[in-house]
């Protein structure tokens, strides 16, 4: 189970406690009224590329992706040459 610490104190140690967890691999249990609640622990090594992961986290429901693909940022002029067409026109140009 590893160490334990109440909430309070993880709270109080949490950057070391994520230090030791990263740099370990160390386990801490947290608990609420003496009673354990929650698990830090270092997560299994990611094999593949990170979409790969992004999906599989995403298929095990503990990533949300997002609702729609983000659009291009818009000129800052409407109508007016995107900063990369400017940029590209005049090397070009």
């Amino acid at each position: 189970m590893g160490t334990q610490y109440s909430l309070y104190e993880a709270k109080a140690k949490l950057s070391e406690i994520i230090r030791l967890v990263r740099e370990r691999g160390e386990t801490f249990t947290v608990s609420y009224h003496g009673r354990p609640v929650a698990e830090i622990r270092p997560i299994p090594a990611a094999d593949g590329t990170v979409e790969e992961r992004l999906r599989e986290l995403e298929d095990r429901g503990i990533l949300a992706g997002p609702a729609a693909p983000p659009d291009a940022f818009p000129p800052a002029i409407p109508g007016s040459p995107g900063v990369l067409d400017r940029f590209l026109e005049d090397r070009h140009g």
